[in-house]
């Protein structure tokens, strides 16, 4: 898609203010360097930010001689934003200031059958309602809600296409909750959102080229390419957890069977440990969270089936990353989402292991693998940088509409 004037101006916009957000306070000449922007164009970017008021100027710059340089920082008070992660077993959403620090969180957990779009919607405004009530923030200040949905999204419709684990096709999700929900909404997926935490504030940052493996009950990569958000010609980038791994392996909730994710997945997990020990009293047949606290506690007891599930796992987990340092050469692959949250530092070891063993040498050489360090829910985190890039679009698109508007018909009376 041909990018226009106004879509530059937005992006360099949202660019300005994600290093100010990110290193606050900061001069305009600090800004400059580190966006590769011309100091006049950070000029004008960072007073149209002051006018919207979500930066503030915030003194000068010790200065040995010369002129002192004016220092700007992110007005935390000047908004807030909303993030929403939407898993298949529960619904977690939470408020930020500006700043992108948590103000407040909320969740419903999601019990089996309970995926048709009209009880996730509910679930999803319930928990949005009470992260407001929680903050006691009032409803103007409020400049959107970051949505993520597994599967496959249309962004500029608000429609989740296709989310293999609840079957659902075409589901105009945007339009769902915006019967419930009347703050802007922006829709996306959680491979973007881990992505894009992980660039901002995570092991991405500085970083031109990584990858986050995204581990939940369904499995995906975010792609960091060039320094920025890889999503491909459809927004379809990373569906890592779809590529075959094992020939006429498992059947995937997709339609193929050895996908990656019927392997080391949540539900994959339980399947190993299944079929090693049946009657492992780790198993929780129908509760995934469960199961996983469950390893990790006989991984940390040195429990032997415990530790022999996280190393086969691990091992399907490595080859199919070993395959994304082949193809991609990442300077880092962040394990990410609450499996590997859980799973923690004895599934990373273990994963380190068995990407040794199938990796080129080249690459991995170039390559550190991670745990997340975001404290907070990426997918969330994520999800909420969407709704302040809408924000700034939105912005831009007004402005726009306010400069060709001709002025006799602006100041026309209403006919």
């Amino acid at each position: 898609m041909k990018r226009t004037s106004r879509d530059i101006r937005t992006a360099n916009r949202y660019e300005v203010l994600r290093q100010i957000i990110a290193a606050s306070p900061t001069s305009r000449q600090e800004l400059a360097a580190a966006t590769g922007l011309s100091l006049a164009t950070v000029a004008t970017l960072v007073g149209e930010l002051l006018d919207l008021r979500m930066i503030t100027e915030v003194g000068f710059e010790d200065s040995a001689g010369g002129r002192p340089r004016g220092l700007v920082a992110v007005n935390a008070s000047g908004g807030a934003l909303i993030g929403v992660d939407i898993a298949e077993t529960y619904v977690h959403v939470e408020l930020f200031d500006l700043g992108l620090n948590v103000l407040a969180r909320a969740e419903e957990d999601m019990r089996p059958g309970e995926s048709r779009p009209e009880q996730v919607v509910g679930h999803v405004a319930a928990a949005v309602g009470s992260v407001v009530a929680q903050a006691g923030v009032e409803a103007a200040r409020v400049l959107g809600v970051g949505v993520s949905v597994p599967g496959q999204v249309d962004r500029t419709t608000g429609i989740a296409e296709y989310a293999p684990n609840w079957d659902w096709h075409d589901v105009p999700l945007l339009d769902l909750l915006s019967e419930y929900i009347a703050y802007p909404l922006y829709l996306d997926n959680p491979l973007r959102a881990c992505a894009v935490a992980e660039l901002w504030f995570g092991a991405a940052r500085g970083h031109g080229d990584a990858v986050v493996v995204n581990l939940g009950t369904g499995v995906g990569a975010g792609l960091v390419l060039g320094s920025g958000l890889h999503r491909g010609v459809s927004n379809s980038a990373g569906e890592w957890g779809h590529t075959t791994l094992v020939l006429d392996g498992r059947l995937c909730h997709c339609g193929n069977h050895g996908c990656v994710e019927t392997y080391v997945g949540a539900p994959g997990i339980m399947l190993n440990l299944r079929e090693l020990s049946p009657r492992s009293p780790l198993l929780h047949p129908e509760d995934q969270t469960a199961t996983i606290d469950a390893l990790a506690r006989g991984v940390a007891a040195h429990d032997p089936v415990a530790v022999k599930v996280v190393r086969d796992t691990a091992r399907y987990l490595g080859a199919g990353i070993s395959d994304l340092i082949n193809l991609l050469n990442p300077e880092v692959v962040v394990l990410s989402s609450w499996v590997a949250g859980r799973l923690g530092e004895p599934l990373l070891t273990e994963v380190r292991e068995a990407v040794a063993r199938h990796a080129l040498r080249r690459p991995l050489a170039a390559t550190e693998i991670v745990l997340s360090p975001i404290p907070t829910d990426p997918v969330c985190l994520g999800a909420a940088t969407f709704a302040l890039e809408g924000s700034l679009q939105s912005v831009g698109q007004r402005q726009a509409k306010h400069r060709t508007t001709p002025a006799r018909s602006r100041t026309a009376p209403a006919s």
